[in-house]
């Protein structure tokens, strides 16, 4: 068995994620401890009670899913702990900081205000409604791509997420991800858009990026134990110099997240973990590469599947 484990990305967050977990395990409990104190606030008490209107918020967001995450990990690693460590790791979008602080490359705390500054960034790197996202579907990448360069009339549009065959998501100005919506639809596609902040992962970005280099300039990056397989290439490191490289130009770059999986696949990954809230990655890798048997771990229920979903 080859197994990777997953981390996932924003959106997946809900209310009373992990709060059964935290029930059990004494590892998940210290890291929203942890997180608490580097924020010098309860994120800890938005995550179990909410408001959601206030979970969803970029800001709170990100670090909430990075300290959930972690947490579940920590509860994985006392259920299981003859837990090999895996062949690759990969998370979507912000769920890359999750697979470095899992693989001991960034230090959870200096995550946690990493991804809260990286929030703050994309959120106000494009004025309210001056931006939009559409998940665009039945439409091939490189059809898509000439697309956006055809409606984009000096506006930005590009994808932003190739998530799997067959839906992939734009983003950009909001007239011009409308116009390359419209077109798709001419092509036989179908274009939705999403309720979204803000425009992520393309040009749009830029000035949240420079504060993400700016941010990262601060923290000291180790080599992670096991090969992250970066978002922005969807290839493998254990490089600590690329990483702060990697996480930078995922900021205004494509999450290539179905080149991602294929890579690992290709590697001989047969079995995968999804570490976090939600079922959005294990969905995603059935319409990638339909193989590779993946366990989501969210809850306490998926939790005690876990010794047999290894012995399989």
């Amino acid at each position: 068995m080859k197994i990777a484990w997953l981390f996932p990305g924003q959106g997946s967050q809900t209310v009373g994620m992990a709060k059964d977990i935290l029930a059990v395990s004494p590892a998940a409990r210290a890291v929203f401890a942890r997180a608490d104190a580097a924020l010098g606030e309860s994120l800890s008490r938005l995550i179990l009670e909410g408001p959601e209107a206030d979970l969803t918020l970029t800001i709170n967001a990100q670090p909430a899913l990075v300290t959930t995450s972690y947490a579940i990990l920590g509860a994985v690693r006392e259920r299981a702990p003859s837990l090999q460590e895996p062949g690759f790791a990969a998370g979507h979008s912000l769920g890359e900081y999750s697979a470095l602080v899992a693989a001991d490359a960034i230090p959870l705390e200096d995550a946690v205000r990493l991804v809260r500054a990286r929030g703050r960034a994309m959120q106000d790197a494009v004025p309210p409604g001056a931006g939009a996202m559409a998940a665009v579907m039945g439409v091939d990448a490189d059809k898509l791509e000439a697309i956006c360069r055809e409606v984009a009339q000096g506006e930005v549009v590009s994808p932003a997420n190739f998530n799997a065959p067959g839906q992939i998501v734009i983003a950009g100005h909001a007239g011009a991800v409308a116009r390359a919506g419209e077109r798709a639809s001419q092509e036989k596609g179908k274009s939705i858009p999403l309720k979204v902040s803000a425009p992520f992962h393309c040009a749009l970005m830029a000035p949240a990026a420079r504060v993400v280099e700016h941010e990262l300039a601060a923290v000291t990056v180790r080599a992670p134990r096991f090969p992250i397989v970066a978002n922005f290439d969807a290839r493998p490191n254990t490089d600590p110099v690329r990483v702060k490289e990697l996480l930078v130009r995922q900021v205004d770059g494509a999450v290539r997240w179905e080149q991602a999986v294929r890579f690992m696949h290709e590697a001989g990954v047969t079995h995968a973990l999804e570490i976090g809230p939600g079922k959005v990655l294990a969905g995603l890798c059935k319409r990638i590469a339909k193989d590779i048997k993946v366990l989501s771990i969210g809850d306490a229920a998926s939790l005690e599947l876990l010794p047999g979903f290894l012995a399989a």
